[in-house]
């Protein structure tokens, strides 16, 4: 805005002192102060509003009015209320160094002032950004990035001080201004995502405004630029792919010029996504070809030569070719009426991607393909991972959901569920097969679990308690009731802590002084509990077979 637009502005109760030729200056800011020298806080093309408590004799006007001109201020205004009528001395040091001379009548208070100008130019900066990003718009959608999503979130951030962040629908950044200062702590954008994951579940419409620590965010949705948005379309097939715009500003008493300006932005980071998605196109028809290969029964050669195309996509510039594991994911809905193969296929790209990359590109370098409600994941590792111990090469389940089980778990709600199988790594285009039924064994050991989102991998495939979970409901609790039960009953009639008694017993290995010492007890007492054991269930504890069962019996219970 300019200096002449505050002048005729009655309401702000501004008279001019001086600088009548210097009203066509831009104004780009308010600052009220009372330092004698406030240099440190300017930047050029403010306001200066000041109630001239820095004012003891005449020599202190003209270094203050130095200061100002020299720092580029457009004005200076003067209130009224503790001096009266503003000092010639001010006057005539405005004078000398043309800097335009207002006096505030001491009926007007200074935030009148403020909270005018920063609406003016506010709503000025707005409409300017609003040309940039629908240009910015214009020539992402007719030709090459003009920059992706950074540049968009620079502007807001120069132009409109918004602090902004794009992140996955796991929270991982993808996107930040260069003015945003610190990246966002991973803490604080898992709870973002899950704030947002959870609200969309809801059905309210975006932005959502969310408090973490003592700041305050507004969430935007970014959806695919060619989604369809009728209201037939249901959340649960895109809630856990979308993007959002992550702003650290209260939206809620924004102007709708503002509001459209963001959903502006939104939309234009949606034709970034569009693209990146577009990109993955090769890499999951790669992978599509290559399982497609394996559950077919392929020859190994076969395979080999598809795999070989592969490696310079998914790893370039690799010399060796590299070793794979398969990840198996499912996602399921109650009801079964929403195929959540797709799903499970953006989360596993997601999902996958090493935590501590950033943006859209680190998450290309991995094939996975859907069929139904399953997706599965090509992941190539280097071949000097090789070195390594094979128990510990590679994805670790365990690590995989740690940091997303959160915003996970909000989308997922309470009628969705994520299971996910991780496969140890093969070296050979002969080792797949085995590897993807891995996968899907340690994937149905996950699912067996309680929990919205679970995982399991294949060190635990080497265990007989894998067994354990696929043992059907009925059997479980014949088998259980046959052994446990008389030892509860007997419990609660004698509170003889028998139950305890065999636990400990078994996970002392049968050693007499080792589970005495662990309970407490003298080892005659110990011989009477575990004698009144055998004596209630028919069963003997020195013989190996009657030891498993009682451990089984305690495992599924």
């Amino acid at each position: 805005m300019r200096l002449r637009a505050l002048l005729d502005t009655d309401a702000l109760g501004l008279r001019l002192l001086g600088g009548e030729d210097e009203l066509d200056r831009a104004v780009r800011g308010v600052m009220t102060t009372d330092l004698k020298d406030p240099s440190r806080y300017l930047s050029g093309g403010e306001l200066v509003l000041t109630g001239l408590a820095w004012r003891h004799d005449a020599a202190d006007s003209e270094s203050f009015v130095r200061i100002l001109a020299g720092a580029g201020v457009a004005a200076l205004a003067a209130g009224e209320a503790e001096l009266g009528d503003v000092p010639d001395d001010l006057i005539l040091a405005c004078a000398r160094h043309r800097l335009p001379l207002f006096a505030v009548n001491e009926s007007v208070a200074f935030a009148t002032i403020t909270e005018h100008v920063v609406r003016q130019v506010s709503g000025e900066r707005a409409g300017d950004l609003a040309a940039v990003v629908d240009r910015h718009r214009r020539m992402m959608t007719s030709g090459p990035a003009g920059g992706g999503p950074d540049v968009v979130l620079d502007l807001l951030g120069s132009d409109l001080d918004l602090r902004a962040w794009v992140l996955s629908p796991i929270g991982r950044p993808i996107a930040g201004s260069k003015v945003a200062g610190a990246a966002l702590a991973a803490d604080v954008c898992a709870e973002l995502a899950a704030e947002h994951l959870a609200a969309a579940r809801t059905g309210r419409r975006g932005p959502h405004r969310v408090t973490v620590g003592t700041a305050t965010y507004s969430l935007f949705p970014i959806r695919a630029s060619g989604r369809s948005s009728g209201a037939s379309r249901d959340v649960r097939e895109t809630v856990l792919s979308d993007w959002l715009l992550a702003v650290e500003a209260d939206a809620g008493d924004w102007p709708e010029e503002r509001l459209d300006l963001l959903q502006g932005v939104t939309q234009l980071i949606a034709v970034e996504r569009d693209r990146r998605d577009a990109a993955r196109t090769v890499r999951r028809r790669l992978a599509q070809e290559v399982l497609e290969l394996v559950q077919t029964g392929a020859a190994p050669a076969e395979i080999a030569a598809r795999l070989r195309v592969a490696a310079p996509v998914l790893l370039p510039g690799l010399g060796a070719a590299p070793h794979w594991q398969v990840v198996v994911a499912r996602v399921e809905w109650e009801g079964g009426e929403i195929e959540g193969g797709p799903v499970a296929q953006s989360l596993l790209e997601e999902i996958l991607v090493d935590p501590l990359s950033a943006g859209p590109e680190h998450s290309d370098r991995i094939a996975v393909a859907h069929t139904g409600d399953e997706a599965i994941a090509l992941v190539p590792l280097p071949a000097v991972s090789a070195e390594h111990d094979g128990s510990e090469e590679g994805l670790l389940a365990d690590s995989l959901l740690e940091a997303v089980r959160d915003p996970l778990s909000a989308g997922l709600d309470d009628d969705g569920r994520l299971t996910l199988g991780v496969s140890a790594a093969v070296h050979s285009a002969e080792g797949l097969r085995g590897a993807l039924e891995e996968a899907r064994h340690a994937r149905r050991v996950a699912a067996a679990r309680p929990g919205r989102v679970c995982a399991a991998g294949h060190q635990e495939l080497a265990s007989h308690v894998l067994l354990l979970p696929f043992v059907p409901d009925d059997v479980r609790r014949a088998f259980t009731a046959r052994l446990l039960d008389p030892l509860r009953d007997y419990d609660r009639r004698h509170r003889a802590e028998l139950i305890p008694t065999l636990e400990a017993f078994l996970d002392c290995d049968g050693s007499w002084t080792r589970c005495a010492s662990r309970l407490h007890l003298h080892v005659n007492t110990l011989r009477y509990r575990v004698g009144r054991i055998e004596q209630l269930t028919s069963r003997d504890l020195s013989r190996l077979e009657d030891k498993l069962d009682f451990f089984l019996a305690l495992r599924m219970s």
